[in-house]
């Protein structure tokens, strides 16, 4: 504890410096007005451990540190000339909370080193070495930076001058395996953190996993194949089937009770048969209906067109002011193209049965012999005539439109210009329509031309590739016979080398049942050479090994003495009774 002085304020002053507030032994502050952010540890949050230290926003150049005389009761700290350089200092290691105190007085304790250093925080070992240095653990890693300074400052024991009572402090950072080792372990508890952090994000966002499939077992199996027969519960049951066979359950004992569940779920089929035609019965009554109604109401708005075609006539339409003749000529275009949507409405729905009943048509007479050009010839002669019917209706409407204007020529009054511009247009459309549909006829008669042509020239190559394929059968009999010949040569070769063969083993054999111990290979080819001078070793080794049957090699002997022997056991096999 620093002892009292008479002069507070320098007292107050070094500790402001240090970042402390300064307190009396009373432990009542010496200024009112003392703020903490003004010291030398700004930035930096005590009741935070662990987090390091927290670099203070930069002072202006020009605003030099005052460091005071600082008075313990055991010692003095004088501050450094402020005109000399900051001492040289090393990297800072990752959670530091070690120190190097060098420079000591000789005549410096345990106790003096803890007076001044325990001030700044706690302490949680001292290292005091001989040669006047110290290493000092802090438990916080805020409390390097206020020991750092201290750095510089000369200490004096009491009031002596002696040499071995004095010394200038050097304090800088020390690299201690502790402080790594606490480092290193908060990164990782950080990284834990980290990882369980994402994790549960993770898991957050993943699906749910789907409900696990239950194991294969009697009691399971007859409850599955009550809910195949439920109509509701079938598509889970079949999917628990489906894992039970891909998981290998089926075997010898169960076949039965699998082929019964499987039967169950093909009597299923009928079951979706019927319900597939259910539900075409249901959407053809609709379509019918719609149909019905539909020409219900085609029927009203026609019902209506006529409604204003009588009012447009002269003998009515003069008794109307010009207000109403405006509005009943808009009113009547309005229904007459309401009338031609919904009738090409009908007409497509109508289009599209008929093609519907072409197509079905079309696959009940299809011949699966027929292919290639002559059904194209066939499709294309059908749809010439589909095309005429067309082109003759085409043609009938516009006779009817022509009668249909002369007579409104004669009974319309001269004012009626505007629907007269709009028949003839009717009449200038159905006129390109058929036209169009001439020049499409035309065109479909020369393709039906031009795929007659390529049929024939098909025939051709048909034919022209029979005469190739039976001369390729021809050239093949003669292959036939050719190989016929030459496994004739062969066999003979083959019977050749036999009889040779044979006779050699029927030698051996003889040579080798009289040596019921067996001989080497060199003693049986030193006696063939007897009998046929060209034979060599290698060849009386092929033959033998060639009759496992007849021959087996086995090994004699002990040690040195070690010899290969063939042994004739042709007889070994037969089994007498």
């Amino acid at each position: 504890m620093p002892m009292p002085m008479s002069d507070p304020n320098a007292w107050a002053t070094a500790m402001n410096n240090l970042g402390m507030a300064p307190m009396n032994m009373t432990g009542q502050p010496l200024m009112s007005d003392f703020d903490s952010g003004l010291g030398m540890m700004t930035g930096m949050n005590p009741m935070m451990p662990g987090l390091g230290y927290v670099p203070p926003p930069p002072l202006p150049h020009d605003l030099p540190i005052v460091k005071e005389i600082i008075h313990y009761q055991s010692c003095t700290l004088f501050p450094p000339n402020p005109n000399l350089p900051f001492p040289a200092m090393r990297e800072r290691p990752p959670g530091c909370k070690t120190v190097f105190v060098g420079g000591l007085p000789e005549n410096a304790t345990e106790a003096l080193i803890v007076e001044v250093f325990g001030q700044l925080g706690e302490i949680i070992a001292i290292r005091k070495s001989k040669k006047n240095f110290c290493h000092i653990r802090f438990a916080e890693e805020f409390t390097v930076d206020r020991a750092l300074f201290l750095s510089g400052y000369r200490m004096r024991l009491g009031s002596s001058t002696d040499k071995k009572d004095t010394g200038r402090l050097h304090v800088d950072f020390a690299q201690a395996r502790d402080d790594l080792y606490e480092w290193e372990c908060r990164q990782r508890l950080y990284a834990r953190e980290e990882r369980h952090r994402r994790r549960m994000e993770e898991d957050r966002f993943r699906p749910p996993s789907p409900p696990p499939i239950v194991h294969y077992s009697d009691h399971e199996c007859s409850l599955l194949g009550d809910k195949i027969k439920d109509e509701a519960a079938f598509a889970a049951a079949v999917h628990v089937l489906l894992t039970w066979v891909e998981r290998g359950e089926v075997n010898r004992r169960n076949a039965n009770n699998f082929y019964s569940m499987i039967q169950s779920s093909n009597s299923h089929i009928r079951q979706l048969m019927s319900q597939k035609a259910a539900h075409e019965k249901e959407l053809e009554v609709a379509k019918d209906k719609f149909k019905t109604a539909l020409s219900g109401i085609l029927a009203q708005f026609e019902q209506i067109v006529s409604v204003f075609h009588a009012a447009s006539k002269q003998k009515a339409w003069d008794h109307f002011s010009k207000a109403q003749r405006k509005n009943l000529d808009m009113w009547r275009k309005q229904a007459e193209e309401i009338r031609n949507m919904q009738n090409e409405e009908l007409m497509g729905i109508r289009r599209e049965e008929e093609m519907e009943m072409s197509d079905d048509d079309m696959e009940d007479t299809h011949d699966p012999d027929d292919s290639g050009p002559v059904a194209q010839v066939e499709a294309l002669k059908e749809e010439n005539d589909s095309l005429r019917c067309q082109l003759d209706a085409y043609r009938n409407e516009v006779e009817l439109l022509k009668q249909e204007q002369g007579k409104n020529q004669e009974h319309t009054p001269p004012q009626h210009s505007e629907e007269d511009t709009i028949r003839q247009q009717q009449l200038t459309f159905l006129q390109q329509a058929l036209q169009g549909m001439q020049k499409q006829l035309l065109k479909m008669c020369e393709e039906m031309k031009q795929r007659e042509a390529e049929l024939e020239k098909s025939v051709e190559d048909k034919q022209q590739l029979e005469s190739q394929v039976q001369s390729l059968k021809e050239g093949l009999e003669s292959l036939k016979k050719t190989q016929l010949n030459y496994m004739l040569i062969s066999s003979l070769i083959d019977s050749c080398i036999d009889v040779s063969v044979c006779s050699s083993s029927g030698i051996i054999s003889t040579f080798l049942h009289v040596h019921p111990f067996g001989a080497s290979i060199e003693y049986i080819f030193s006696y063939l050479q007897q009998l046929d001078t060209k034979i060599n070793t290698g060849q009386v080794g092929a033959l033998l090994g060639r009759l496992p049957c007849t021959f087996r090699q086995e090994l004699t002997g002990v040690g040195a003495s070690l010899e290969k022997r063939w042994k004739f056991c042709g007889f070994e096999g037969i089994k007498t009774t």
